[in-house]
């Protein structure tokens, strides 16, 4: 997040590099000015030219959740990420059987490691999206799990890196591509390091691809 000006030239910059999807974190600064800013962005750029997402890391509090998720709904998004602090199944099922805008769990899933706790969540808030982040749901046996149910519940779902390396993002990068998903995916966070390793790993129009004629760089 940042200024109106900071905000289109990003996006302006993911247009030009081909992306259609783009993910905006809100809850860090006034809700109002945050609105200006999406609002800004929505005049310029509409949703067949953008995909917004918005993740709100919890910052909602549950009695005021549901006013921010209608007001959000005015803007053509996608989804919002966790509006609510995690652990209070009761309130984000309420807010998921209620909100104008879809809902995506995230944080939610961590630590939920068993196959009937699982199924328990999803049946008990039913959201309409789960974001899987394979290194804190259990690896990809976890995740497939994840998936599985989701599935099976009518619920949709995609999968995005955490902070790993690009050994870590490769592997992940890997395994999504192999489950086809039509969905924009979340796989470019190793970029945010300073000390990576080299990878063969590039971005080009709006995805990652594995460049065969770069090598990898595993010196420490």
């Amino acid at each position: 997040m940042g200024d109106k000006s900071f905000m289109k030239q990003q996006i302006k910059d993911k247009l030009d590099a081909g992306f259609s999807c783009i993910k905006l974190k809100i809850g860090a600064i006034d809700f109002d000015k945050e609105l200006e800013l999406i609002k800004s962005i929505r005049n310029e750029f509409d949703a067949q030219t953008i995909e917004i997402r918005v993740d709100a890391n919890g910052a909602f509090k549950p009695g005021e959740a549901l006013e921010k998720l209608k007001r959000l709904s005015e803007y053509s998004l996608h989804s919002i990420e966790q509006p609510i602090q995690q652990r209070q199944h009761q309130e984000m099922a309420r807010l998921c059987a209620q909100t104008p805008l879809p809902i995506a769990l995230d944080e939610e899933l961590i630590g939920v490691f068993s196959v009937p706790n699982k199924q328990l969540l999803l049946q008990t808030i039913k959201p309409q999206y789960i974001i899987l982040k394979p290194t804190l749901v259990g690896g990809f046996k976890g995740s497939q799990e994840w998936i599985n149910l989701a599935t099976s519940n009518n619920i949709g779902w995609w999968v995005t890196s955490a902070l790993e390396s690009n050994i870590g993002l490769n592997a992940i990068a890997q395994w999504t591509y192999g489950l086809k998903s039509p969905l924009p995916q979340g796989l470019g966070t190793g970029g945010l390091f300073t000390n990576n390793i080299q990878a063969p790993l590039v971005v080009s129009s709006g995805q990652l691809f594995y460049d065969l004629k770069t090598t990898w760089n595993l010196k420490f």
